[in-house]
């Protein structure tokens, strides 16, 4: 049967790859820590069109609500790694690769339907798109970049069609793409290699011949039982499917057992570094942590040491959630250590308000404060999990990228973007940067607008772009200075008189904290005011910095920045301190000058 989990080819490549464990020529090795990366984002579709004279579907390529294919492919990233490399990324994240439903426009690759093969039109010969993705993959290593597949375990691409009673209100639209969640599952009309509903109902296993371009594969995955079959999603809303796209039952543990053994296949035929797991908050199941136990072990029986796995947990209680479903609790009876970090979307809801002056920096500060008492007692693979968290300030599913274009002032708003970069690459975690933003993209308003063509773009992969040379810029300073990369982390208050210290509370005011690792401090200090430049004083670690010491600004956002004062101490002072406490000094302190939306990397 074509496509099997255990075919021929399946299990050549996966002895193979065991069999060259710690071998030239074997497995990529995984890095050291992923913390020495930072991350850029691409959406294959959309990133890189390499034909020569290619134009996007819909001009013009800035906000634009377009949802079709636009002709990014492998090759199109093959051919702009040197420019990723050259920013300062050290991995990449590509959108999903693996096969969608040929009669689906599902462009961004989420619709998968074959879970052992690459997308044949992100290929240039799409006979040999397993190949091309495989040299994709070789070529950034060879560029000095590790690579991570984004890969969906809750659901497929439109496998089927709702048997719709007519009248009752439950399908959306005639051909039964969409229905309404019922509360049992029903019979459905598997699609066939056009994408027609079939004319009956007879379950998956029952159907024959099997066309490669219809039906889910491998062969394992074609029952019925598999999939939740009851509509659109319903209450709780991590019951059902995501509108076209097929819910599996992903409590099953015939099923679990499939989908871990396909994509341990995908390691080992692809040798990639890293899983993005899609939409994690939904799997039954106990599926979270078995999968990451599972991938995180096979990896390390072909000799990655270090492969790294982190998921999306994207709701109104992301913080708690993230917690249930990454590591595992101290007080659990299992050995089972689940996927290694998850997406910050907390980080990106708290930062993202603060820098665009509509939140104090309190609501940093207080996001890792309540982070600390929900993980006090999660234990992930990699010790606190807060540090290997994905942080980023936009992606493409937050409806509106990072820059703000004023119509009638265009780069009002501009040192927002670097201000936001600046501080998100000094804070902990893993940074995740967003294909176009260092080309300036500022779509906004749905998922299309901010998933544009960069190739396309004005600028297209232009090196000399501003935000380019300033993300660079920070990138350099991250890899020179291993205290933003490991160091311990302090919210620092700050002072305008030179006597009363605490932590911006208003809109508008200044984030500032310091990252230290052993006898070094890094202290950033980012001013979120649009208009108003401003000189203050701000706590530093009195053991590390005595007075007179000097500090010199390591990166700015500005083409000018104020050197800071010598360390002064400070007596006779009243500190508001992060927990809440009051504190009386002494204590050493630096005085800053920043101009607005001016970013400070800080350091001796």
């Amino acid at each position: 049967m074509p496509n099997s989990l255990f075919a021929a080819d399946f299990q050549v490549v996966y002895d193979q790859a065991k069999a060259q464990a710690g071998r030239p020529g074997g497995p990529f090795a995984s890095p050291a820590d992923w913390r020495d990366q930072w991350i850029y984002f691409l959406m294959v579709d959309r990133f890189n069109n390499p034909k020569p004279g290619a134009k996007p579907n819909v001009p013009p390529y800035d906000n634009a609500s377009f949802s079709g294919f636009q002709g990014g492919t492998f090759s199109g990233v093959r051919q702009q790694l040197k420019y990723i490399k050259g920013l300062g990324a050290g991995a990449i994240w590509l959108s999903p690769v693996l096969k969608n439903f040929p009669f689906r426009g599902t462009y961004h690759g989420y619709g998968i339907h074959d879970f052992l093969r690459a997308e044949p039109r992100y290929a240039d010969d799409p006979k040999h798109a397993d190949d091309e993705l495989r040299a994709l993959v070789d070529a950034a290593h060879a560029a000095g970049l590790y690579v991570v597949f984004d890969i969906v375990l809750n659901h497929t691409g439109d496998a089927f069609a709702y048997d719709c009673d007519p009248g009752d209100g439950d399908c959306v639209n005639s051909g039964g793409a969409e229905a309404r969640y019922r509360d049992h599952a029903v019979d459905v009309h598997w699609r066939d290699p056009a994408g027609n509903p079939r004319g009956d109902t007879q379950p998956i296993e029952s159907i024959s011949p099997k066309s490669v371009d219809a039906l889910v594969w491998p062969a394992q995955l074609q029952q019925n039982a598999f999939f939740r079959r009851q509509g659109g999603v319903g209450a709780p809303d991590t019951f059902g499917d995501f509108a076209s796209l097929k819910q599996m039952r992903t409590d099953d543990p015939v099923l679990q057992g499939f989908l871990i053994r396909a994509y341990q296949y995908v390691i080992a035929r692809y040798d990639i570094d890293g899983f993005r797991i899609d939409t994690l908050r939904y799997l039954k199941g106990g599926l979270a942590r078995l999968f990451g136990n599972a991938i995180r072990e096979f990896a390390l029986s072909i000799g990655k040491k270090n492969f790294f796995t982190y998921g999306e947990v994207f709701d109104q209680n992301a913080e708690v959630d993230i917690a249930r479903f990454i590591g595992r609790g101290t007080q659990d009876g299992d050995d089972l250590v689940g996927v290694d970090a998850a997406l910050d979307y907390p980080l990106f809801d708290a930062l993202k308000g603060t820098i665009k002056g509509f939140s104090a920096p309190t609501a940093v500060s207080g996001m890792y404060h309540f982070r600390k008492q929900v993980e006090q007692d999660i234990l992930s693979s990699h010790g606190d999990a807060t540090r290997f968290f994905v942080t980023f300030l936009d992606n493409h599913d937050v409806k509106e990228r990072l820059r703000f274009e004023d119509p009638a002032s265009p780069h009002k708003f501009d040192d927002q973007v670097t201000l936001g970069l600046g501080s998100l690459l000094a804070l902990p975690g893993i940074p995740c940067v967003y294909y176009g933003t260092e080309q300036a993209l500022h779509g906004r308003g749905n998922d299309e607008a901010v998933r544009e063509c960069l190739w396309a773009s004005p600028s297209g992969f232009d090196e000399h772009s501003s935000f380019y040379q300033q993300i660079q810029a920070m990138a350099d300073v991250r890899g020179s200075q291993p205290a933003l990369r490991y160091g311990r982390f302090y919210f620092r208050p700050l002072s305008g008189d030179g006597v009363n210290f605490g932590l911006s509370s208003f809109p508008h005011g200044v984030l500032a904290f310091s990252r230290i690792l052993n006898d070094e401090e890094v202290l950033v200090v980012a001013n979120t005011s649009i208009d108003t430049g401003l000189s203050l004083d701000v706590i530093v670690d009195g053991s590390l910095n005595a007075p007179g010491a000097v500090f010199r600004v390591l990166y700015s956002n500005k083409a000018t920045p104020a050197a800071p004062a010598p360390v002064a101490q400070k007596t006779g002072v009243t500190v508001q301190e992060v927990d809440g406490s009051i504190g009386h000094g002494p204590l050493s302190t630096v005085r800053v000058t920043l101009a607005p939306m001016e970013v400070q990397y800080l350091g001796r």
